[in-house]
């Protein structure tokens, strides 16, 4: 589904404004704006998939990489990944390895927050970053885990052909410092309800609406930089706008520790 012109012509013109109240009002604007686009693809989505209760694009027999929306073009992701498919759709696991790294890989589904919780509870004194290989999933588990990620303190990353689609992208958001390596995949789009309820067309419009304004102050209050939503909003959730390392600067969705001086400097 290609974007529509005038939300492309609001998005451009809100990248390059200069004033910081502008960008401000003019972002919100664009936030009440892009739950209606948002409504009319989940009906469609809806309609489409009515014989397909739960679907989700990021965790059925669909490719884990859905090809990406540039310009309405569909291209592959950079790079593929180095884990099978089979193991990306797998539930949410934790692994502490050396270094003090936690490895969370698989899918994050509902719950996934609280097993984090839970191992960080058990060994958090160890943990000193979380590196991430997950396909997406859950919306609200991923900012609750971000948000441990954070109150925490701790560093999050995306290593060499690991995956970070879709919510991910929002646990990768809470590190203090993010960084991802120069082929790890990390694409967006738009969130979707893939319970098996079908939502009224006033309630999916509430839900877009409200979800959309949580993600958007949750990446706000972890430095992120509001480009990076409108790019997820206009891209539908059977594809993905694929991150190029330089966007992922200019986002701020990766970010370097900051250097601590040493005694005596």
């Amino acid at each position: 589904m290609k974007p529509s012109t005038p939300f492309v012509r609001l998005k451009n013109a809100f990248l390059s404004a200069d004033d910081g109240l502008l960008m401000r009002g003019a972002f919100f604007g664009l936030l009440a704006a892009a739950g209606a686009f948002l409504f009319v693809d989940l009906r469609e989505m809806s309609l489409a998939n009515a014989a397909l209760p739960g679907h989700d694009p990021m965790t059925t027999d669909a490719p884990v990489l859905p090809p990406a929306l540039t310009d309405g073009v569909p291209h592959p992701p950079p790079v593929e990944p180095a884990t099978p498919q089979d193991e990306l759709r797998q539930p949410m696991r934790f692994e502490l390895t050396t270094g003090g790294v936690l490895k969370a890989e698989g899918a994050i589904d509902l719950g996934a927050a609280d097993r984090f919780a839970e191992e960080i509870a058990a060994r958090g004194e160890y943990v000193k970053s979380i590196t991430l290989n997950s396909p997406g999933g859950s919306v609200e588990d991923a900012l609750a885990i971000s948000r441990l990620i954070r109150e925490k303190g701790l560093n999050t990353q995306v290593e060499t052909r690991a995956l970070c689609a879709s919510s991910c992208p929002l646990i990768l958001a809470g590190g203090v410092a993010r960084q991802a390596a120069q082929d790890a995949i990390v694409g967006v789009h738009q969130v979707f309800n893939a319970g098996e309820e079908r939502p009224s067309p006033e309630q999916a419009m509430s839900a877009a609406q409200s979800t959309t304004a949580r993600i958007a102050r949750h990446l706000d209050d972890m430095g992120i930089a509001d480009g990076l939503w409108l790019h997820a909003l206009e891209t539908p959730p059977d594809r993905l706008y694929y991150l190029t390392p330089e966007e992922m600067t200019q986002f701020k969705l990766v970010k370097e520790p900051v250097a601590t001086a040493k005694q005596g400097d």
